[in-house]
């Protein structure tokens, strides 16, 4: 039995792919802001900053193995530069939302392309990374206005992320297939 060629990538796929970079990257982000807060004795907003990062690498797979379902040509971007250096601790939390904002408008715009396109599948598959995109923004206005109340006590911030962002995440079921997961 042979294997079919890859199907030609639709306006969405391609999309799909970027985005693909842009999680890889986005994870990286995080690593980067992860040992920021390491490196400052900030052990709670570095493990914070660490799980986020394993989730948008988890992403990234999932939007793979997607393309694989569908028989679709992935091809394993590189990265975008990360920042690594910052002035104080409001600044990785604002770089934190702020890329949380690009990434909804970006999820938002794959969603909008698969309805345009048709494509039903992919916008179905969109839908639980739209779910995801309100509470990662949500959780990080939330810090960046607890590290703005805060001001330079710290260890208010350690105990708020401590206390109410660092709950044992169960895994969800509605979520799409990693990549990888299988193995």
């Amino acid at each position: 039995m042979t294997q079919s060629a890859p199907a030609k990538l639709s306006e969405f796929h391609l999309l799909l792919q970027q985005q693909i970079r842009n999680e890889f990257t986005a994870s990286q982000q995080y690593i980067a802001v992860a040992v920021y807060f390491d490196s400052h004795n900030l052990p709670q907003l570095a493990k914070r900053f660490y799980t986020q990062a394993t989730e948008e690498r988890g992403h990234a797979m999932m939007m793979i193995q997607y393309l694989l379902d569908n028989h679709l040509a992935v091809a394993v971007p590189g990265i975008d530069e990360v920042v690594t250096k910052f002035d104080s601790v409001r600044a990785p939390v604002e770089l934190a939302l702020k890329q949380e904002e690009a990434v909804t408008e970006q999820i938002t715009k794959l969603a909008r392309t698969a309805r345009d396109n048709g494509d039903y599948l992919g916008e179905r598959f969109m839908q639980w990374f739209l779910k995801e995109q309100v509470e990662e923004t949500a959780d990080m206005h939330t810090l960046l206005a607890i590290v703005d109340r805060a001001g330079h006590n710290l260890f208010d911030v350690e105990d708020f992320v401590a206390r109410e962002m660092s709950t044992v995440q169960r895994a969800d079921s509605t979520a799409p297939k990693s990549a990888g997961s299988g193995v």
